[in-house]
Formats: structure tokens, sequence, C-alpha cells
């Protein structure tokens, strides 16, 4: 061998690895799915599980910059978080940001795009509720607040969200006007306000009244197969308002064992919309694979690690049974300390009166009834008011102030909620005491309230 073909073994050798390297990053690029090798850092806690599809958020919508932050479409955004920001009464809208009074504000800000404070892949500098702008970004549009507003004047702007006070998207448990109407409110409601599913009703008011079912229409040799799946359904809502083996396991040639999501979807179609948003489902919502306990940022059961997650995952194939749904389901997965102490809580021993006979429907408090409960909604169809449960298990969890109306408030004062929420040893083992933590933002209501009501004595003593 020459000396000269001997010297360009190394460049031939470089050559061939580069060729190999693009390739196969070609291949990652174009076709393969999971595309987690191209990702340039950590994932936010909340997108993590769908970051093998880039393309959900670094769309075609036409931006600056590819496969950054700034690649990232509000188009792209409002696909998964429009519904939830207008239910939200968005306190900070686009177009709040592109009224000419502002201008003067958006000289130091960019607050008309998602990604200026929810940016991706940026684990150093990436604060709760994936927010990672500095702290102090809010104080260039209310730095006046400091100078006008007796009652936070020397407080940190990195203080306005750690004090259960304001949330950037939702303020409507926030407001002055709100916290002054619940003032004056015990610990515990003396009515608690309850609301019962009615599932079944809706569905059949919606035009599918059926005879109950008594008999069931599977295949002789599944029914022979599995009578206790037979047992299990004729017990259940569904045989009472006719719903048949065919609906959801399909009629001759298209019988499916474990039917997909999707035949529970034709009738409860708003709760598996919730489901596809919150992280059970998220998966779903963009063609992947379904969650596994094993790809949770949460600690979960060991044993559980690859159990697919869908609607029967909770209820039960055949028996849907809503109350094991409503806390035994989640706790065979879920293993971090609020979960684990449930047991031993005041919430629990209310959940286990009702499920013991010793206390009416609908006063025990499990797991469900503060992550998926009750709302009252407008059907967008009809118009009318339906009773539906939320399915999207990080609804009102992010910020948790977010559970103040839909949930707490149901049986609690406002202080009393405020301050629990706010104490994160007390979340962990599950409200189970007192809080030690104060929010001071109802002493600050009170505080101007009274030196109004002396201001205005003042001035009739005047007169």
């Amino acid at each position: 061998m020459s000396l000269f073909a001997a010297s360009k073994r190394p460049i031939w050798i470089w050559a061939g690895v580069t060729l190999l390297l693009a390739g196969y990053l070609t291949w990652v690029f174009f076709a393969k799915e999971d595309k987690r090798e191209l990702l340039p850092g950590i994932t936010t806690d909340g997108h993590h599980q769908i970051e093998q599809r880039c393309d959900v958020c670094h769309d075609s919508e036409p931006v600056d910059g590819l496969f950054t932050s700034s690649g990232v479409s509000n188009k792209a955004c409002m696909e998964c978080h429009k519904q939830d920001l207008e239910l939200a009464n968005d306190s900070h809208p686009v177009i709040k940001f592109r009224n000419p009074e502002n201008a003067i504000f958006l000289e130091h800000i960019k607050a008309t795009d998602c990604v200026t404070c929810h940016a991706e892949h940026l684990e150093d500098r990436t604060h709760p509720m994936a927010v990672t702008i500095p702290p102090d970004y809010c104080a260039h549009c209310h730095d006046v607040t400091l100078e006008h507003r007796e009652t936070h004047e020397g407080l940190a702007f990195n203080s306005c969200e750690t004090a259960g006070c304001h949330n950037f998207h939702d303020n409507l448990s926030l407001f002055e006007s709100f916290l002054s109407e619940h003032l004056a409110e015990p610990a515990v409601l003396p009515e608690p306000k309850r609301e019962l599913s009615k599932a079944v009703y809706r569905w059949i008011s919606a035009g599918n009244e059926r005879p109950p079912s008594t008999t069931p229409d599977a295949p002789a040799d599944r029914i022979a197969s599995a009578p206790e799946h037979v047992a299990d359904w004729a017990s259940t809502a569904h045989a009472a308002a006719g719903v048949n083996c065919s609906d959801c396991h399909g009629k001759g040639a298209a019988w499916q064992d474990k039917p997909a999501i999707e035949s529970c979807a034709t009738c409860h179609t708003l709760e598996t919309q919730d489901f596809r948003k919150g992280k059970h489902g998220m998966r779903l919502a963009v063609d992947l694979s379904p969650m596994e306990p094993s790809m949770a940022r949460l600690p979960m059961k060991p044993e559980m690690a690859h159990e697919s997650l869908d609607c029967t995952s909770c209820h039960g194939a055949h028996r849907f049974d809503r109350e094991y749904a409503a806390a035994e389901a989640c706790m065979q997965c879920h293993d971090d300390d609020h979960t684990n102490n449930f047991s031993a809580s005041p919430h629990f021993a209310l959940w286990n009166a009702e499920l013991n006979g010793k206390a009416p429907a609908g006063t025990g408090v499990s797991c469900a009834t503060c992550h998926l409960p009750r709302e009252t909604r407008t059907d967008s169809t009809s118009g009318t008011k339906v009773e539906v449960v939320q399915h999207n298990q990080n609804a009102n969890l992010h910020p948790n102030e977010k559970m103040y109306r839909g949930v707490c408030m149901n049986c609690h004062g406002l202080g009393f909620t405020m301050d629990s929420l706010a104490d994160r040893k007390l979340i962990e083992n599950n409200f189970n005491g007192k809080p030690e933590v104060h929010v001071e933002s109802l002493d600050w209501v009170r505080e101007v309230e009274e030196r109004r009501e002396a201001h205005r004595k003042k001035i009739e003593s005047s007169n």
C-alpha cells in the first residue's frame, strides 16, 4: 500500500462515518416515529409524553426559526389549549397586547407569542407551570401596582404566583370582588354542595332511549367462555339503559374482543375528549400508543409499570364500577405521598362512610371528587346544560388555584381553601390536619374594606 493511500485512510473513514450519521439522522427526521434523539434538551412535564411527536408542536405554520422555541406557532399551542383558555376567561388574551394603548409595554416584552413564556427544552430556567421567563418579567407592565396599592408595597415580583394570588391566564378566583364576597366563610361550610353524575340521563335525553337489556347479544362462544362478563354487564347502568354487547364490541365480522377508546366515545363524547387532553390520554390524541405508568415522572407502583391506560383501566371492562374508578383505580398505579396518605385522611373517612352505607350518596370525598369533578356545561350542539365528569385529571391541578371554585369551595370556605392549597406539606399528607401556611390576600381585602368603611363614616359625621 502506498504512503499516499495510507495517509488518506482517516479521511475516508471520517467521510464514511459522516455519511452514515447523516443518513441515520435523515431517517429519524423524516421516517422514524420516535424522534427523541433529536431533542435539544429535556421536555417539560406537561409535554414529555408526546415528545416523540415533534411535529405536534413544530407544525407547518410559517414562523421564524426551525425546531427552536421560536419555531412553534401559536396555532400549534391553540390546537390543544384553546378551549381551556376560553373556559378560564383568559385575563391576558393576545388582543390585549395588540391594543395601541399598550404599545409602550411591548417595547420590553413579546406577550403575543405563547413560547415567550412557555419555551421547551430549557431545563435550567424552567419554573413551575413550564414558565421560562424571569420572575420579574411581569414588572414591565405591573410595576405601577407597587406604587398604587398599599398592600403590595415592598413585595417582590417573584411572590405574585407563590402567594396564591395571581395566575397569568385565569384570575377568576382571585379578583378583589370575589375575595370580598367570601371573607367571612368558616373552614367547613354548614351545607356542602354536591353534584351527582347524570351521564345515563344525558345519553337517554339525547334520543337514545331503549328498553333495558336482559339478554346479551354477544357471539355464543364468547358468552360461554366468559359468563362472569355477562353477570358484570347485567348489573350495570349500561344494561339498564339498553346498551348491549354489540354496542361496544361491534357486530358480526366487526366484533372486537377489546374495543378501542373510539367505542366509548360513541356515547361518552365529552368524557373521551377530556381524557385525551390530560396526561392519561394525551398520547392517544396524537396517535401514539397508550400511556403506561413507566412513562410518568411521578412515582408509580412498579408492578403496574407497563399497563396500558385507557377507559377500562379505571372503570373495568364490563362492570364499569364508578366507585372503584373514583379511588382504588388511582391508587393501583400512583405511589406518591399524596396518594399513599389518602387512606388516613379525613376525606377518606367520608368516602368510606358513603361506601359502607353510613352516609348519603355524594357525601364522600374520593380522588375523583377533587381531580375528576362533576361539571355543568353548555352542550355545543343543543345549547342545553349538561352534567359531565371532567376526565382531564390535569384540568385543575396547575396552578391548583383552579380547584378553588370547582372543588374545594363546595365544602370549604375560601380562606381555608387558599391556605390549604398553598401548604405543600399539607398536600403531601393529603390534608390530614390544618394548614400551617397563611395567604394574606383576604387580610389585605379586609384592611381595604375597613379603611373604606372608616372613610365613609368620617364623611357622614362631617356632614
